[in-house]
């Protein structure tokens, strides 16, 4: 007689998504709103930015498997995921809050202050570093209690593309609003708040409601699928990630995409001085710029959700793998977007320009959104691989391999655009100046064109090469649809048998 599979109810995916979305909230805040902050508000200079950001990735490549070995060795009457997941969302929103208490670097440095100017450097450098590793403690408990949380690979991938969705709904609403917002909060209170104070108000109020919506995946989930093969050793669980084939192709491949990340931390400075002149408020009251905005901004996340909403059903009328390599397709249109700006540099807020680059960018956000469930879900299988073949089941380790893929690919996108932007003339002083330039009625894509040139290749160029060249070491990707059925089934007898010995 075949046995039942174990499987979350309703109610604990509800929460479980609920602390998703603020999970994907914080790490934005970070991502999109903390980038742009030291990049466009205090002004650090483009490569010092590039290598905090570099360098706290370089870490995380230790940090992250080191916190998958530990999360697979504990054991806790509340399961091995869920004892993080309770106790990290409080950390992550206290330093999250300390990312944004800094000082002004153009203004240390026009004052020639360079002790104040170090210090304001060391302090973004630690608190990121910091950040990296609190955060680390919260997303690979995270991801890992989905395998977790069902053995029916049906509601498992149903899953993770709710979680999917749930997560660009969060990177969308901080995207956008972290800016506006900061920038409003100036308007709204005038001289007593710069733009440095309006970062701070809203950063932080934003951080700690995330980190209570955070705390509902700890709070209301359940781990059902039992734990099988004991422990490993740190060292053992490293070599794990590389020994498993199909593991290691994923691996691979996400960090052969890596500058797909800097889709999300140019988008914000280049909708800002692009589109709205450096005031993204300006959206808000003027027609035509919340046009551009929607049909653009809207486009990428149209395609996203998209995506990750029909995946489930993708799955199954066709192979995972097959759907994760055709993503690579969709870099073509993602670079089709430098080529609209190569012919109309000065005039991409037409609509008629704004309708193209909107309908690219829906096909780019498309294949981002498959991307990030077919790679979940491979994730899932891999772990059901590994247990089924050597009999011990490293949830915490390959979904420590997600968080490093996200994470290094982050380090090596900051690494680029600091050097492009470098190579421009796009660093501390030179951004301050700029700002007061714009306020004064300079225009970004006529007075900065090589500013505005290095955005947009940066947007779309680098991340579509890299996702045409992500399809390679998947093409030999072991796990079938039917080779992974007749493995899932395996483990839910043998883990019934467990149960009732």
């Amino acid at each position: 007689m075949k046995s039942k599979a174990n499987t979350y109810t309703k109610k604990e995916a509800a929460m479980f998504l609920t602390g998703m979305f603020g999970q994907n909230m914080i790490y934005n805040i970070i991502s999109t709103g903390l980038y742009y902050y030291f990049q466009n508000v205090i002004c650090l200079p483009a490569v010092a930015l590039g290598w905090i950001f570099a360098l706290a990735r370089v870490w995380d490549a230790v940090n992250d498997p080191m916190m998958g070995s530990l999360v697979d060795k504990t054991k806790s009457k509340w399961g091995k995921c869920r004892p993080y997941l309770i106790f990290a969302p409080p950390v992550v929103c206290i330093i999250t809050c300390a990312a944004f208490i800094n000082g002004n670097y153009a203004a240390a440095k026009e004052s020639g202050n360079s002790m104040m100017m170090t210090l304001i450097v060391a302090w973004a450098a630690i608190s990121y570093v910091l950040w990296g590793m609190s955060y680390t403690a919260g997303d690979v408990p995270l991801w890992g209690i989905i395998s977790r949380m069902s053995e029916c690979e049906k509601d498992r991938a149903n899953l993770i593309s709710l979680s999917r969705i749930v997560a660009s709904i969060g990177a969308a609403t901080v995207v956008v609003s972290i800016v506006a917002l900061s920038q409003g909060a100036n308007t709204a209170f005038g001289e007593d708040m710069n733009a440095q104070k309006g970062f701070i108000v809203v950063g932080m109020a934003m951080t700690v409601f995330a980190s209570l919506l955070f705390e509902f995946a700890g709070l209301g989930t359940k781990e059902r699928v039992p734990v099988s093969g004991g422990t490993k050793t740190m060292k053992e669980s490293f070599a794990l990630m590389w020994q498993c084939k199909p593991f290691r192709r994923i691996l691979i491949s996400g960090l052969l995409r890596s500058p797909i990340q800097l889709m999300m931390t140019v988008v914000m400075t280049l909708f800002s001085y692009y589109y709205c002149e450096g005031d993204l408020t300006t959206a808000f009251t003027d027609i035509h710029k919340l046009v551009i905005v929607i049909i653009v901004g809207g486009g990428f996340f149209a395609g996203q959700f998209a995506a990750t909403l029909i995946c489930p059903a993708l799955m199954k009328k066709m192979d995972i793998k097959t759907m994760y390599n055709l993503t690579g397709l969709l870099g073509i249109p993602t670079a089709l977007v430098f080529v609209t700006y190569l012919i109309a540099p000065e005039n991409l807020a037409q609509i008629g320009w704004v309708a193209i680059d909107g309908v690219l960018l829906l096909f780019a956000g498309a294949g981002v959104g498959a991307v990030n469930v077919c790679q979940s879900v491979m994730i899932s299988d891999c772990i059901d691989y590994e247990e089924y073949h050597n009999g011990y089941r490293p949830d915490g380790i390959f979904f420590s391999g997600q968080s490093f893929i996200t994470k290094f690919s982050a380090g090596i996108a900051s690494i680029i655009s600091a050097y492009v932007y470098n190579a421009v003339g796009y660093t501390d002083v030179n951004i301050d100046k700029m700002n007061q330039a714009l306020a004064s009625g300079s225009h970004f894509a006529i007075d900065y064109a090589p500013y505005a040139k290095a955005m947009w290749f940066l947007l779309t160029v680098p991340p579509a090469v890299g996702m045409m060249l992500a399809v390679i070491p998947t093409l030999k990707y072991e796990i079938t649809a039917d080779s992974h059925e007749k493995m899932l089934a395996a483990l839910v007898e043998r883990h019934s048998k467990a149960d009732e010995q």
